[in-house]
């Protein structure tokens, strides 16, 4: 079955344009979910809005939204007054430049979502789209409204469709300085340097996204599974965590170097290290497997 488009319109730029929708390319639906329980009747709990002053319950229509101007006292918006201000959707996808993926801070990548024709009039035009880009080796950064606020997307070519990721927006992403105004500038060169660029290089590999477990969904799923089949819960072992007392020891060990021993070339090439590694931690089942189980 097709997944279902979370948005639907028109990807344009200059005079081209073709239909498009985005599908989600995230998706979180394959956790384990809990709900939360009265612990002594065993019933599902609902949430409620109650007054912070009377303690009342307060029903749907009664709720509104407030802005905070002072210390408990709120300006009310009306729903059709936020409606009003939002931004109307055109439902276009405006292309407004073309730049080098590299040219974009990843800080600022918020989601991605997969880009693909929507009706077969547009396909043309997006290949056409597609492939100038894919060829150019170049993005395009285009704005939409979508769930009622204008954002930004940064498209990329993907195999036989585009990636549209939204970026998040200056105010969003905090000063880099704050993070690092503490670290001191400490500057690493020589012996040490040289142990740590060795490391790196025997450990070079490429990215599969495969060879990467979810520890905490795979941990749910046993408890789970131990509880539904009346077995004793698994207990996690600590990790052993040893403090590095002296940092070109910890390289020199790190490279195999350790009492003046010859360095240790890694025994399997970074492709099957990462065989080794799904092997020891197969990747947490889907629900759809886990029911089939």
């Amino acid at each position: 079955m097709a997944p279902r488009a979370q948005w639907k319109g028109f990807l344009k730029f200059g005079e081209v344009s073709c239909a498009v929708a985005l599908y989600t390319a995230v998706s979180t639906s394959e956790r384990i979910s809990f709900h939360t329980l009265n612990r002594e009747t065993g019933n599902r709990v609902r949430r409620e809005f109650v007054d912070s002053e009377t303690g009342k319950p307060v029903e749907r229509d009664d709720q509104v939204k407030g802005y905070e101007i002072n210390k408990d006292d709120y300006i009310i918006l009306e729903p059709d007054e936020v409606a009003a201000a939002v931004p109307e959707s055109d439902k276009i996808l405006h292309v407004t430049a073309f730049l080098a993926c590299s040219d974009i801070d990843d800080v600022y990548f918020d989601r991605p979502y997969y880009l693909a024709p929507s009706a077969a009039a547009g396909e043309e035009a997006f290949a056409l789209i597609r492939e100038g880009m894919r060829k150019q080796k170049v993005a395009a950064i285009a704005q939409t409204v979508i769930f009622r606020r204008l954002r930004t997307f940064m498209i990329r070519a993907h195999g036989k469709g585009l990636i549209a990721t939204t970026l998040n927006f200056d105010y969003e992403v905090r000063p880099v300085d704050e993070a690092f105004e503490d670290v001191p500038d400490i500057k690493i060169k020589g012996e040490m340097l040289d142990l740590a660029k060795h490391i790196i290089a025997t450990k070079k590999g490429a990215f599969d996204a495969s060879a990467f477990d979810d520890r905490y969904e795979a941990a749910l799923t046993e408890l789970v599974k131990a509880k539904v089949e009346g077995k004793p819960i698994p207990v996690r072992k600590p990790t052993k965590v040893t403090d590095v007392t002296d940092l070109m020891e910890a390289l020199r060990e790190s490279a195999g170097l350790r009492n003046g021993g010859k360095s240790k070339r890694a025994t399997t090439k970074s492709g099957s290290a990462r065989g080794k590694t799904a092997k020891s931690n197969p990747r947490t089942p889907s629900r759809r497997e886990r029911k089939a189980s």
